[in-house]
């Protein structure tokens, strides 16, 4: 997930207004769950509130395509089902920690200070520990020559010091006395005996952060590079990057996010320069728009390709300009693609969980695709938690069916059969966590206490915001994200730049309330889709029952799916698994469009039935090649798919569907990619 910032305000005339009754006191927010506290042990059937499923969505709600429809906008959802009413003593908690939680940014003090004094306690009766931070501390004015690089964070990873200036004293003398105390400082918050993990990541974190913001290439005094713009530009740098900060004020002001106000954001205009690929609308209901592209080719290969983005961001982070968009290289490669657009919720949808994503969004629109592609299987590609939700969906589907392989494409492997509506022909999950027991640095902010102050954040508002999580996926990489930009921007002054991708991390959504705590407590605290404790419809979800060969995209940088945690699919899954480590982060590294200068990429697939290899050593023995991915993927969906099949049995190229169809609802992006 992308390091969101607060939404534009871009006018739509199709954009809904949001409501005010958000600020009275909402029904309560049930969770899924238990609360567990990190380290207690996990029983082997968890206790589990679920949402009660929602009853079918009338008939004005749910469209498909119909040619004497014109585009609407969609329907009011339907009156939240909440429990009984919490007792006084509950309410009063809740508001009690929804109102600290305005003051803290969300923080827990309680998951802080327990943080804080285990590390303190066990730091106290450690001796050894206590002589090596000593050492440590006394190794800070030791001449540069003594100190040496560590292997985990090699010099030249350091962004904020590569430039060749840095090497020349003084500056050399302060960059190398900060990198000893960072080294110190990790010293002071390392192992300890006795100390919760958790608890020493969360103190490692917290003493970085405040470290971080006295480097030396965030004061202009030390800073050779700025002090070099000075020189050059007689200070118009400080000037202009003083103008900067004051318009990304006014922008914050005026609630957008820094440098993506309205008038930045008029080069890239949704439906116009991004998210522009041709297609029309073919299906809505109240929780997504589902948008057929329209083909570059008379022909396209026989399986269509369904896209599922993650509900925290816009679909069209994979379909931003031409050149950097996903969707369009499917489109020119022959392939039917289909994309969802998941509804921006508001408070009314506050009891929207799971279950209603899975059967009302996921399979609905995989019913959808095949219905208008001639009941073929499908190659189903899920995007970050949308991937997670395909995973979930897949094994589902699996249980369903009886683990049978279906007969439909002539394609071994193919999930599904004649009498299911759904199938699919293969899955490629992108930077999509399945074992959540280590979830990287995204992991420090989700405790027991923590979850509990979201959940009344979320209870009084019946949502969170991409603004509200904008502060925690910018902590997680703040190096690039806070202090490249004090650097570049108010610092050297460097000309504002808006891009495709700034518009498109500024155009935030919301997240249902009970979604959100689903997701926070079974997935992140119980890991319960790794464990087998997750349950759809009262029957367990178990990754290994996925038959169809699966492809599995990480990248090496992200902070949000650590591509080591990404790989544990080779543990869960136990089909054929193809494998791609790409350069770049969390969304950088997805969208490598071919070209790219920089870009390489690692892929090895291993074949039902073969030993297991540690991350270590697949990367070891898994030779990087200098390209993007995308055209490493499209290959393989040729060989999972059409042209694999017999052309007795359909195989080669035919018709998918006439263009256009013949009932739509509107042009692609459609309405709810416009709500704000």
């Amino acid at each position: 997930m992308p390091a969101r910032s607060d939404k534009t305000s871009r006018a739509s005339p199709s954009a809904p207004t949001r409501s005010k009754s958000s600020a009275k006191t909402p029904p309560p927010v049930t969770t899924s769950t238990a609360s567990r506290a990190r380290g207690a042990p996990k029983t082997a059937s968890p206790p589990t509130r679920r949402a009660a499923p929602h009853e079918p969505l009338p008939i004005d709600a749910t469209d498909r395509a119909s040619p004497s429809k014109a585009p609407e906008a969609p329907p009011p959802s339907a009156a939240p089902q909440t429990l009984p009413s919490a007792s006084l003593t509950d309410h009063l908690d809740r508001v009690t920690m929804a109102t600290t939680a305005r003051f803290t940014g969300n923080v827990s003090p309680a998951a802080v200070a327990l943080a804080w004094a285990d590390w303190a306690m066990h730091a106290a009766t450690a001796p050894g520990h206590r002589l090596n931070v000593f050492k440590a501390f006394t190794a800070i004015d030791k001449p540069t020559a003594n100190r040496a690089p560590k292997a985990s964070e090699p010099r030249d990873a350091d962004r904020r010091f590569r430039d060749p200036s840095w090497d020349k004293p003084p500056f050399s003398w302060w960059r190398e006395r900060f990198l000893r105390t960072q080294d110190f400082v990790d010293e002071m918050t390392g192992e300890i005996p006795g100390v919760d993990p958790h608890h020493r990541d969360v103190v490692r974190f917290m003493a970085r952060q405040w470290l971080d913001v006295f480097s030396p290439s965030n004061l202009w005094c030390l800073n050779p590079e700025v002090l070099g713009a000075i020189r050059d530009t007689q200070g118009q740098n400080l000037v202009q990057g003083a103008q900067r900060w004051w318009s990304d004020l006014r922008d914050m002001a005026g609630g957008n996010a820094p440098g993506a106000g309205p008038e930045a954001c008029k080069a890239f205009r949704v439906g116009h320069e991004i998210a522009a690929t041709p297609g029309k609308v073919v299906y809505r209901n109240a929780y997504f728009e589902l948008l057929q592209y329209a083909p570059a080719q008379a022909q396209t290969w026989r399986e269509p390709v369904l896209i599922v983005p993650s509900w925290l961001l816009k679909y069209y982070i994979l379909d931003l300009e031409a050149q950097h968009s996903l969707v369009r290289y499917l489109v020119s490669q022959g392939h039917s693609v289909f994309m969802i657009s998941w509804h921006n919720p508001g408070p009314q949808d506050r009891d929207r969980g799971l279950d209603d994503y899975l059967e009302s969004g996921l399979l609905t629109a995989l019913r959808e695709v095949r219905r208008l592609t001639g009941n073929v299987p499908v190659h189903a590609c899920g995007y970050c938690l949308g991937g997670t939700l395909l995973a979930i969906a897949a094994a589902t589907l699996a249980r369903r069916n009886g683990h049978a392989e279906g007969t439909n494409s002539g394609n071994k492997g193919t999930q599904g059969d004649a009498g299911d509506d759904n199938a699919l022909a293969s899955v490629t999950l992108l930077a999509a966590q399945t074992d959540f027991s280590e979830p990287g640095e995204l992991g420090l902010f989700i405790d027991a206490s923590q979850v509990a102050y979201l959940e009344a954040m979320m209870w009084q508002q019946g949502f969170i915001s991409g603004a509200q999580l904008a502060g925690t996926f910018q902590l997680l990489n703040s190096r690039d994200l806070i202090g490249s930009r004090l650097m570049h921007d108010y610092l050297l002054g460097t000309p504002a730049q808006t891009t495709d991708f700034t518009v498109w991390n500024a155009d935030t959504t919301r997240i249902p309330a009970r979604l959100h705590s689903q997701c926070l407590r079974e997935l992140y605290l119980n890991n319960a889709l790794a464990t087998g404790a997750l349950k759809v419809g009262a029957q367990p979800v178990a990754l290994s029952d996925i038959r169809v060969p699966m492809f599995v995209v990480a990248t090496e940088r992200d902070h949000i799916s650590p591509w080591r945690s990404v790989y544990k699919m080779h543990l869960l899954c136990h089909g054929d698994l193809t494998f791609a480590l790409v350069s770049g982060g969390h969304n950088v590294g997805v969208v490598c469009e071919p070209g790219h200068a920089r870009s390489h990429h690692r892929v090895a697939t291993r074949v039902a039935g073969s030993a297991y290899r540690d991350p270590d050593e697949w990367f070891g023995a898994t030779p990087a090649m200098q390209s993007s991915w995308w055209p490493a993927w499209q290959a393989w969906l040729l060989t999972k798919g059409t042209q694999a099949t017999p052309a007795a049995k359909g195989g080669g190229k035919t018709v998918a569907a006439p263009w256009p169809p013949a009932q739509t609802l509107g042009d692609a992006p459609g309405t709810y990619v416009l709500e704000r």
